[in-house]
């Protein structure tokens, strides 16, 4: 039987600065799942909102995998509180959602992904949170402050076009190559940065990625 994807359920959940705006989507049969996902969303004062098709995307791999997740909307975007913080407040955001997911789901463990300025946050977030996996979507290095940002400890996936037009796919493969435990990396041939025509290549390294035993 082919896959159904879960029905998006609309939740408000309290974050540092008032409500944010958040969709849970569960599997069918999910139970008390092994895990659960939270995904931020590219920046926004450039458009990005929990309903970018990358961001849609990331859900689709967990899901795939019968573990639900929670999109939401970073302060100031849709019907969240607050204001626009340059990736601090966003963290912060990032953080209620995560602890939002644990009072779900108890025991289950943490898949955190994000896209493009999410995958900032993702990364500034994933120590605090205590990812078990994090994913990062055309980080923006050269754009934000990376090297401030601490390594995760966990296993970490990147994935990279090398067409794209708003991050250098060089600086990203030579920064990952950096870390104290170097990520790994996906890097598809002519993707730009919002994947167009390449999504379901996405969602294939994302998911070969989610179920390493490593």
């Amino acid at each position: 039987m082919s896959f159904q994807p879960p029905r998006p359920e609309r939740l408000e959940i309290a974050g540092p600065v008032g409500v944010l705006e958040a969709l849970l989507e569960q599997p069918e049969g999910a139970g008390a799942p092994p895990a659960f996902g939270v995904i931020c969303h590219p920046h926004p004062l450039f458009g990005g909102t929990m309903t970018n098709k990358v961001v849609h995307m990331l859900a689709r791999s967990c899901h795939a995998l019968g573990v639900p997740t929670l999109r939401f909307n970073f302060r100031g975007v849709g019907g969240s509180a607050g204001q626009y913080d340059e990736g601090r407040g966003e963290t912060d955001d990032a953080l209620a959602v995560v602890a939002h997911g644990r009072g779900l789901w108890p025991g289950a463990s943490l898949w955190l992904a994000g896209f493009s300025f999410g995958a900032y946050v993702a990364l500034r977030a994933a120590p605090r949170a205590a990812a078990a996996r994090l994913v990062t979507v055309a980080p923006p290095v050269g754009r934000w402050d990376f090297a401030s940002v601490d390594p995760p400890v966990c296993p970490w996936l990147v994935v990279q076009g090398d067409r794209d037009e708003l991050v250098d796919a060089a600086v990203v493969q030579a920064w990952a190559a950096r870390q104290p435990t170097p990520p790994q990396f996906a890097l598809l041939s002519g993707a730009e940065h919002f994947f167009h025509g390449r999504l379901h290549e996405l969602r294939d390294a994302v998911g070969r990625f989610l179920t390493d035993p490593a």
